[in-house]
């Protein structure tokens, strides 16, 4: 009697814990963008961003400067910052769970460098083409053919990850982690082939991939990011007792009649395609699928906290998009070198922590 009480008090406090955190990360979502639309190289104050998305939303706007830099510039990169950082951390999450190595993300995994490859190709073979000045507008190309590209980068790398490692991934981490690796550097390399052979105008175009940025967020361009980790979130909530599944092992999910093979490789080209749209809107941005997941695993253990990983990934990506605008002087820092030097230093700490382990 005494063990049922304390397991339901136990419970409780779990429960509890999970809706005080919930409440707090919706409360810092709320703030979160107008405090950050307030940063950047012309001084905007709280109030006047306030401002100018109340009369942006009642239709009153007053089309001041100020205003003109809240809704045009830096809302729509906010937004681009928080879809990133979501789909980011999603992905994480998911590669994390359907192959039981804690060490999987889409960049250290090859997708990322798969994806930027596929995004380059496209650039230096359509850059200069006469099609990009045929009948479909050059914007409305760019939009179809760099995601597709990176997705099929992207897909590549993964089914060349499987390949290498066969039916050890769920069992050999380190076989899965040097195949991602080597993965990852072969279409590095091969980007830079393309861009040797490349004009200079290509390169300079391909200079966005390569270090990530949010700086061309546009209200049309939010579209397709949003519409596919939408559909990828739906997906993933659909399959979330099949994906829980696997954290026992494939033999455990076998005899709970899943298809292991079949829902581990759609759940990893679902990941590619999420990784593959980031990445042709905002380039190569590492290591925020390996972390965030950690994060809130630590601050809730033991639960598949995906919507709640997904927001604190797109705060973080938010905030730290912050830091890249105003770290120097009328200067803006690639948002990649922050998070790569973040994210080594988990990484190295993960490890550690695994070996002590």
């Amino acid at each position: 009697m005494i063990t049922k009480v304390m397991q339901r008090s136990l419970g409780a406090n779990r429960v509890e814990r999970v809706i005080l955190f919930a409440v707090l990360i919706a409360l810092f979502s709320l703030l979160t963008p107008i405090f950050a639309a307030s940063f950047g190289a012309a001084e905007i104050g709280v109030k006047q961003v306030i401002d100018a998305i109340v009369g942006a939303l009642s239709g009153e706007s007053s089309g001041s400067v100020t205003s003109r830099i809240v809704m045009e510039l830096r809302l729509p990169r906010i937004l681009l910052a928080f879809i990133a950082g979501f789909g980011l951390a999603i992905a994480g999450t998911v590669l994390q769970t359907v192959t039981r190595n804690p060490l999987a993300d889409p960049y250290l995994f090859g997708i990322s460098s798969g994806a930027s490859f596929g995004a380059v190709l496209v650039i230096t073979l359509l850059g200069n083409s006469e099609t990009m000045s045929g009948t479909l507008p050059s914007s409305l190309i760019n939009s179809i053919s760099l995601p597709m590209g990176a997705f099929i980068g992207a897909g590549l790398s993964v089914l060349m990850v499987l390949a290498l490692c066969g039916r050890a991934m769920s069992t050999q981490i380190e076989r899965m982690l040097l195949s991602g690796v080597a993965v990852s550097f072969m279409f590095g390399a091969l980007t830079s082939l393309l861009l040797y052979f490349s004009g200079p105008q290509a390169a300079a175009s391909v200079l966005f991939w390569s270090l990530g940025s949010f700086a061309k967020a546009s209200w049309a361009g939010l579209t397709l990011p949003l519409v596919v980790i939408g559909l990828a979130t739906a997906i993933i909530l659909l399959s979330k007792r099949q994906i829980l599944a696997m954290k026992a092992g494939d033999e455990t999910a076998h005899t709970l009649g899943i298809n292991v093979q079949r829902l581990r490789l759609g759940m990893l080209l679902l990941c590619s395609l999420i990784t593959a749209v980031l990445v042709a809107n905002c380039g190569g941005i590492g290591f925020v699928g390996l972390m965030i997941p950690h994060m809130v695993r630590l601050l809730l253990p033991g639960r598949f906290a995906l919507l709640i990983t997904g927001l604190v990934g797109g705060l973080f990506m938010i905030w730290i998009d912050v830091l890249a605008r105003c770290l120097l002087s009328y200067q803006e820092l690639p948002i990649g070198i922050i998070t790569a030097v973040i994210g080594s230093l988990f990484f190295l700490f993960i490890l550690a922590t695994k070996r002590r382990g």
